[in-house]
């Protein structure tokens, strides 16, 4: 664990010692691209570009090794960022096997350094997809979030205009401390600029990696970032778990659905195919007033879609509006660009008498979804962090959990992994299943349904 701590300190150092000479005679002469410019002037972006001579040395070497990987990286996913991208090492310690990944983090680096070194560091790799985490290194040299996110801006401008269908992953600015002076104020400002500019980018997925990292104060844990900037390998793993299922919503990971058998007097609600037995029924005079009442207390409140004619969705993989995804086995609801957006799918059967319905879910960091019983809504979330039931034990961040409501009657019991969230859930007789999306990505698979007698 010491050894883990100082290693990025570590970095600096020996990049310190290191002299012109460290890149080799031919290639600096063939490759004066991969030296820092040294103005301003002519460069895009604006803000702050570091030129200490460590940094120098640090950026200009390990942009050396990116030209001589630059073949074998192509058509990888991208991790475009600074010393926490770096630090995960450029085989990512395994931690995506089967996926090829090609790491593009330079320690120190700046958002305005990244827009300069893009397209020969990243576009020229003609990435599968780019991972971004980026800013608070500009933080500690006392940018501000606007002209951080200015940069942000450009980088996802090219991005598009390199491919406007290339998938774009965006992690939040971690947590740190004003003692680095990443204060939480500053952090959350530009996560929050950064997050009104992807809305303009259909093709970019953020990950709220602030939430999932952030103690009570906003600021980094020491047992996951020992010198509150960078993570430690809790902190690398929790990091994966975030993304990872995205990279399944994206198609790079968990290709295959995983088999199992359905249990005697059960029948599925979701063939693991298609949204078949599902669609958007007509929003209802109680759903109206419902949406009055949240968008009163508060004005800000995300679109609620109205639906005035139902829409069944057999043989269809997704929606139109790609809220709704079935792929592998799963039925995802997928993270809205337009930050949070309310939707609802339902099945296109009524149910009623007594009954038992069991399925898995699994959210990505803070995300907020709903299971729909025969009308009212159960939350089904990333519980830990949206709550409600935040101190749930069995509840298993980033990975499958499994919900099990018994209905009987008006009421229902419903447990999460065995845990009981619910003793006396209160529902009508009769109704459809539904899932909701709000915010963040929720997955479910496994949907079933059995009569009790």
């Amino acid at each position: 664990m010491i050894l883990s701590h100082f290693r990025y300190i570590a970095i600096a150092l020996i990049a310190a010692l290191l002299c012109p000479a460290a890149l080799p005679a031919q290639e600096a002469a063939t490759a004066p691209r991969l030296v820092i410019p040294a103005t301003d002037e002519g460069l895009p972006g604006a803000g702050p570009i570091r030129r200490a001579e460590w940094f120098q040395n640090v950026w200009r070497n390990r942009r050396s090794t990116f030209a001589r990987g630059a073949e074998t990286d192509r058509e990888a996913v991208v991790f475009l960022g600074d010393s926490i991208t770096q630090g995960w090492n450029d085989d990512f310690r395994g931690d995506f096997p089967g996926v090829k990944v090609a790491n593009r983090g330079i320690s120190g680096d700046t958002t305005r350094g990244m827009l300069i070194r893009l397209h020969e560091d990243v576009l020229d790799l003609d990435p599968a997809a780019v991972v971004m985490l980026m800013g608070t290194n500009d933080l500690e040299e006392n940018a501000e979030p606007e002209t951080i996110a200015g940069n942000v801006e450009l980088i996802l401008g090219e991005l598009k205009k390199h491919d406007p269908e290339m998938p774009i992953v965006i992690c939040q600015v971690f947590p740190s401390s004003a003692s680095k002076k990443r204060s939480a104020e500053k952090i959350t400002e530009l996560n929050r600029r950064v997050s009104e500019i992807a809305k303009d980018h259909p093709q970019a997925t953020v990950v709220d990696t602030w939430t999932l990292f952030a103690d009570a104060d906003g600021d980094a844990k020491k047992e996951e970032f020992p010198d509150l900037l960078h993570p430690n390998e809790q902190g690398y793993a929790k990091w994966k778990k975030a993304i990872w299922p995205i990279f399944a919503t994206l198609g790079f990971i968990e290709t295959e659905v995983e088999p199992y058998e359905l249990e005697p007097g059960f029948e599925s609600l979701f063939n693991g195919v298609d949204l078949t037995g599902w669609g958007y029924r007509p929003t209802t005079p109680q759903m109206l007033k419902s949406r009055e009442r949240w968008q009163q207390r508060d004005p800000a409140a995300p679109a609620w879609p109205i639906v005035s004619e139902p829409v069944n969705f057999d043989g269809r993989q997704r929606t139109p509006d790609g809220r709704y995804l079935a792929r592998s086995g799963r039925l995802i609801v997928t993270t809205p660009t337009e930050g949070r957006k309310i939707q609802q799918l339902w099945t296109t059967r009524e149910f009623s008498g007594d009954f038992q319905l069991v399925l898995e879910f699994r959210a990505t960091p803070n995300a907020d979804s709903g299971v729909f019983l025969r009308g009212p809504q159960l939350q089904c979330r990333d519980y830990h962090l949206a709550g409600p039931y935040k101190d749930l034990e069995s509840y298993r961040p980033g990975e499958w959990n499994e919900l099990v409501v018994t209905a009987k009657g008006s009421v229902a019991r419903c447990s999460c992994n065995g845990e009981v969230i619910e003793e006396a859930f209160k529902i009508p007789e009769s109704g459809p299943i539904g899932l909701e999306g709000d915010r963040g990505q929720v997955e479910y698979r496994r949907i079933r349904i059995k009569a009790l007698p």
